[in-house]
């Protein structure tokens, strides 16, 4: 039989992974919660650099955030210990009877935080120059190698990776699309906290196998016994306004000196799941990509009416587990969170990345000023003509009252829309109780010629757009909650994409947003104890 190719591996996983109305994608038939995967990482025998926890020293506010024209803050390691306690962090532990849990400032597809976070530092002050590992329950830096040749100009730069089998115990192949809308979330978080301190983030453009080096995950020898990691994409923090110099790899890594070894994270799995794999390997990308420079950041145009505190918001942001059925909001509150979506080189859409290429259905539930429906948001000038081809059947109205720069158009107005949602939504009362629900459509790679890593792309924009809703939410006074578990076809159907020739659009995400009702059961407590160990 002959090996399939990278796209076609891609499509199939696509495919085999979709919730169906009559089965699920293939997962585990049973869990056991008591022995759930170790969420935290830590490198045994790494010397461990303690961050400073200052946040809530923070006053700018939400809505200042976005001016291009604040100063950068110097790097320091009291910076970094900011950068990463507006990203990462804990942000609070839970109780319920005798369980307790962590929260996290960055989302995670049912609380299992498969990303981890890898920090390369050179030049700064007070901390050596290294690749650190960052450990969230320690707010702490693990050193995994000290670098031989010293850097005098600052240097900073953030590395991901995904350890699947976080989300793969719990969701089975499914898991894979997961970990990159986990991604796009912590992209989105690293983006926000840069913006705090008045840095840039710039994507590296270093192929597979270099991020791998970067990172320490080629290390076998560090991983004995211990679930490997699967490298994503690494940034650049751009502290000073300039776009530093390509990173000489060799260089940086040569005469390193590698230190710990990673912790086994489930001694017992139950499952395996190798379409994950084949996935991973078919959509990474091996040729590193040419060099991108910042583009300008632009002014965002449409503003939340209320100021609030940008660091109290981003730490607070939770994923609300059920919303007042009865609440309504107004398309003046809505209008300054869709303008959020849109990429006019606005925060978080200044990073140099390729133009938006996933776009936002609009579910409307209960918005005053605004009927029961669906709506379209195309977030590039060119993909309304090629959705508009795709869906002819629909009405492809203004939206009267619409701000100018939002390209809004109403697809279909239905006013029992809502047990629509909670049925295609995978029977989950978060999807007919919010006030609306964001799906988020894209066009997936198709054909031999077309590059395969764009799926891994499609699903970091959805989840990056996700973290925008996130914060957008909040600061609205509302709360968001993604949705990964939908039925994929039923959706296309209901949006009309079930006809020949569309198959190249698919639904990667669903987002709702609404009035969140607390469960009084579960207890907060601080997410560091003080004074720290």
């Amino acid at each position: 039989m002959a090996e399939r190719s990278a796209p076609a591996v891609v499509r199939a996983y696509h495919e085999r992974s979709k919730h169906r109305l009559g089965a699920y994608a293939a997962g585990p038939e049973t869990l056991d919660w008591d022995a759930q995967p170790d969420p935290f990482r830590r490198f045994a025998g790494a010397p461990l650099t303690a961050l400073p926890l200052n946040a809530a020293a923070e006053t700018l506010g939400w809505n200042a955030l976005f001016d291009p024209a604040r100063s950068a803050r110097p790097a320091t390691l009291t910076q970094i210990g900011l950068l990463f306690e507006h990203s990462f962090a804990l942000s609070a532990w839970k109780e319920l009877g005798p369980d307790r849990w962590a929260l996290r400032v960055n989302p995670s597809s049912g609380n299992l935080h498969p990303t981890e976070v890898y920090l390369v530092s050179q030049g700064l002050p007070d901390l050596a120059d290294g690749l650190y590992h960052y450990a969230p329950r320690e707010h702490a830096l693990e050193q995994r190698a000290a670098f031989a040749s010293p850097v005098h100009a600052p240097r900073l730069l953030v590395g991901f990776s995904s350890i699947h089998w976080r989300e793969a115990w719990k969701y089975g192949e499914r898991a894979f699309r997961y970990c990159q809308l986990d991604m796009g979330h912590a992209i989105g978080a690293l983006r926000y906290a840069a913006a705090l301190l008045g840095w840039r983030v710039r994507e590296l453009g270093l192929g597979h196998g270099e991020q791998a080096a970067l990172m320490g995950l080629d290390r076998a020898g560090d991983f004995v016994n211990a679930e490997g990691e699967e490298a994503e994409a690494v940034f650049e923090l751009v502290c000073d306004g300039t776009n530093a110099e390509l990173v000489d790899l060799p260089a940086m890594l040569a005469g390193a000196r590698w230190l710990g070894q990673a912790n086994r994270l489930d001694a017992h799995p139950m499952y395996r799941w190798p379409v994950i794999d084949a996935v991973a390997q078919a959509s990474s990308r091996a040729e590193a990509r040419p060099h991108q420079p910042l583009p300008v950041m632009a002014r965002r145009s449409r503003l939340p009416a209320d100021e609030v505190n940008a660091s109290q918001l981003i730490r607070q942001r939770r994923s609300a587990q059920r919303f007042d059925r009865n609440a309504r909001t107004h398309t003046a509150t809505l209008w300054p969170l869709l303008a959020a979506l849109m990429p006019a080189g606005q925060l978080p859409w200044d990073m140099g990345q390729d133009g938006a290429q996933v776009h936002a259905v609009l579910f409307a539930h209960r918005v005053d000023g605004l009927a029961p429906g669906a709506y379209l948001l195309p977030r590039n000038t060119t993909a309304r003509a090629r959705l508009q081809s795709a869906l002819p059947q629909l009405a492809w109205q203004p939206v009267k009252g619409c701000p100018a720069e939002l390209p809004l158009v109403e697809l279909a107005l239905n006013p029992a829309l809502a047990g629509t949602l909670r049925t295609l939504s995978c029977h989950q009362a978060i999807g007919a109780d919010a006030v609306f629900v964001i799906a988020l459509l894209a066009e997936l790679p198709s054909g031999d010629s077309e590059q395969p890593w764009r799926y891994r792309e499609r699903l970091r924009e959805a989840g990056l757009i996700g973290q925008v809703l996130y914060l957008e939410a909040e600061a609205a006074g509302l709360r968001g909650t993604g949705i990964g578990c939908f039925f994929d076809d039923p959706v296309r159907e209901l949006l009309g994409l079930g006809a020949p020739g569309t198959e190249a659009w698919q639904v990667l995400y669903h987002f709702s947003v609404g009035l969140p009702v607390p469960d009084a059961r579960i207890t907060s407590t601080p997410p560091y104890p003080e004074p720290r160990p």
